[in-house]
């Protein structure tokens, strides 16, 4: 059974080979593309680039659900009703 409550992080971890420089230009612009991406999924996730020389840049984006128009109504019993279906 899958458990739906747990939480899986994906950590993906690339060495640079660029400047310290060149980290710190480059960053914001990766970060800027990936989260582009991950902004077309229903997911909620956390971009972090740390550079050579400690700099940290992140961006995080909150699950968000394409509604598909109204939810369908279900109906319920209550107060002693009863409801065929």
């Amino acid at each position: 059974m899958l458990d739906l409550k747990s939480e899986s992080n994906v950590n993906i971890r690339f060495t640079s080979s660029l400047t310290p420089d060149d980290e710190n230009r480059i960053a914001p612009a990766v970060i800027n593309t990936i989260a582009s991406i991950l902004d077309m999924l229903p997911i909620a996730y956390m971009i972090r680039i740390d550079t050579t020389d400690s700099q940290v840049y992140q961006h995080s984006g909150p699950a968000r659900y394409p509604s598909s128009g109204p939810e369908p109504f279900l109906a319920r019993s209550s107060a002693g009703l009863e409801i065929d279906s």
